[in-house]
């Protein structure tokens, strides 16, 4: 008898019940090791997070027939499709928006209510992520994540790898870049305006060989000068979406040749096409979602008005954008699912909620109420009005957007009543012709459950925010004669959608409203990892 027959044979001589004991133990054993296996299978290895600035439903279904089947029909088809997304707060622009999204809060917690806000100590604007003490690398900007107050999905999912997971942040623009990498990311890279080069701060990890070398070889610097933006085929140049002014007779040719070249660039279609080679070799070089441990990537991409202007007056650069857009989404979902696989990877796939631009036409023409109110005059006779209350003195700092700062330490010294001055102001403004409403500060935090007022609540923040933000009447045009800047007042609903795409995601559209803060717990439940620290929200089911 062989030595094995012989074991067999023992085996089977230790009694029934011991050898069933053990089997069973065995297949209970290999059940919890499948499951624990099982279990670490179902989180992905990336994350590639997609932030399509001003993306709107009502151009991405519009522009429906110049789609291929790789982009926005595979994240409908094959992705969790929820049609009604919205911001928690009021008026969001890009950085509130990437802020949001990435710390699953509104601007009250988070610490970024809007791009700039005024520094109180100096009475100038501040940009949300300057800092003097992190100079830039290839770029005079300086710059770190410092005004974000609390901690973002890619800030816990370091903390929960023990630092091990990699978290890049690629975008156009500076704000979008550092706000989406957080606080404890490897590294944000952006296109800087007056060079074009792909830049970063030293508050991340030092800038990488592979960028080094794609700097010196394939940079935008020495390709734009060749560059062109022009429709992607006849099918954008025969398509009529905009009633006014829907396209130039003529298929539209532009060049980057000025002075503001790289600006202008990244206010095109062709800008992605720059995010997504840098992307992939991001991806690529960097091994992101190639080991055990979950990576993040955050992109974002641009598809708003050619150079910020009215998407009316550039109707065929819009439609361009979305076809473009569509191609350069499918290239990207193609790279990851051939590099890391489509089941490995969580995309998340969203917009900022925001026009940047409207058309500044003349509404009076048609008999609809309008008119110009300036925040520079309303800010001069507030001031005016409290030296007749108040005596002689400089009440109002600044105003910045249609938000007005009262000067504090005045107020603080005459022992002032700040709730009676606020009330005094509120009074006096709502009084203006174009002003709808006027929230003071003690307004917006004590009334921040009224209906109405939890929006634009959410939006304030303590320490950036004005004492008083006016309301301005929709039709009206806000302007600034200080900057020259000015803004139509519009409050319509702008819809836009929210796709998960990937590892474990079950194809549905949802129709019900749901807030962009729940973004945050949505990934952080798919990662099994803590939400961020500030996060309020309950995760999605999908």
């Amino acid at each position: 008898m062989s030595r094995s027959m012989q074991d067999h044979s023992n085996h089977h001589s230790l009694g029934g019940s011991r050898g069933g004991l053990f089997l069973s133990s065995l297949i209970a054993l290999l059940a919890m090791t499948s499951a624990q296996a099982q279990q670490a299978q179902g989180v992905p290895s990336l994350v590639v997070n997609i932030i399509i600035d001003q993306l709107r439903s009502d151009y991405m279904d519009a522009f429906t027939p110049l789609y291929g089947q790789g982009g926005f029909q595979r994240l409908k088809e094959q992705g969790r499709f929820y049609s009604q997304a919205e911001y928690p707060f009021s008026s969001p622009d890009k950085a509130s928006a990437v802020a949001c999204l990435m710390t699953g809060t509104s601007p009250y917690d988070n610490g970024i209510p809007g791009t700039h806000w005024l520094d109180r100590q100096t009475l100038r604007p501040v940009f949300c992520v300057d800092d003097d003490k992190y100079p830039g690398i290839l770029t005079d900007e300086k710059s770190s994540p410092r005004a974000l107050a609390v901690s973002t999905i890619g800030d816990e999912l370091k903390v929960s790898s023990d630092g091990a997971s990699l978290v890049y942040s690629i975008a156009p623009t500076r704000e979008a870049a550092v706000l989406a990498a957080g606080h404890a990311g490897n590294g944000a890279f952006w296109l800087d305006d007056w060079t074009g080069r792909w830049v970063t701060t030293c508050y991340y990890d030092a800038y990488p060989a592979w960028a080094t070398e794609y700097d010196s070889q394939q940079s935008l610097p020495s390709r734009i000068d060749d560059l062109q933006w022009k429709p992607l085929d006849d099918a954008v140049t025969d398509f009529r979406y905009f009633v006014a002014g829907g396209g130039k007779a003529k298929p539209f040719v532009h060049k980057f040749k000025s002075n503001r070249k790289f600006r202008e660039f990244k206010a095109t279609a062709l800008v992605n096409d720059e995010v997504n080679r840098f992307a992939k070799l991001t991806i690529e070089k960097a091994g992101l979602g190639t080991d055990a441990v979950t990576d993040m990537l955050t992109i974002t991409y641009y598809a708003g008005a050619y150079d910020h202007q009215s998407a009316m007056q550039y109707g065929m650069e819009m439609q361009d954008t979305y076809a473009r857009l569509d191609r350069q989404l499918a290239d990207l979902f193609s790279f990851v699912e051939e590099k890391v696989g489509m089941d490995k990877t969580l995309f998340v796939v969203t917009s900022t909620g925001y026009a940047d631009s409207e058309e500044m036409m003349d509404l009076s023409r048609y008999r609809i109420p309008t008119g110009v109110f300036s925040i520079t005059k309303a800010q001069a006779l507030l001031g005016m009005y409290l030296i007749a209350v108040y005596g002689q003195g400089n009440y109002v700092d600044t105003a910045i957007d249609n938000q007005i700062y009262l000067n504090l330490k005045l107020i603080e010294n005459r022992s002032l009543n700040l709730a009676e001055v606020l009330d005094r102001c509120s009074a006096f403004l709502i009084q203006l012709s174009g002003v709808k409403d006027v929230y003071t500060s003690q307004r917006l935090s004590l009334g921040a459950w009224t209906p109405g007022i939890s929006k634009l609540r959410n939006a304030y923040n303590p320490k950036c925010s004005g004492d008083i933000l006016i309301q301005v009447s929709p039709g009206w045009v806000l302007k600034n004669e200080d900057t020259q800047e000015q803004s139509l007042s519009r409050e319509s609903y702008m819809s836009f959608p929210l796709f998960f795409l990937g590892a474990d995601i079950v194809p549905e559209k949802v129709r019900i409203p749901v807030t962009i803060d729940q973004v945050a717990p949505t990934i952080s439940q798919a990662l099994r990892i803590r939400a961020p620290n500030a996060c309020p929200q309950a995760p999605l089911n999908y």
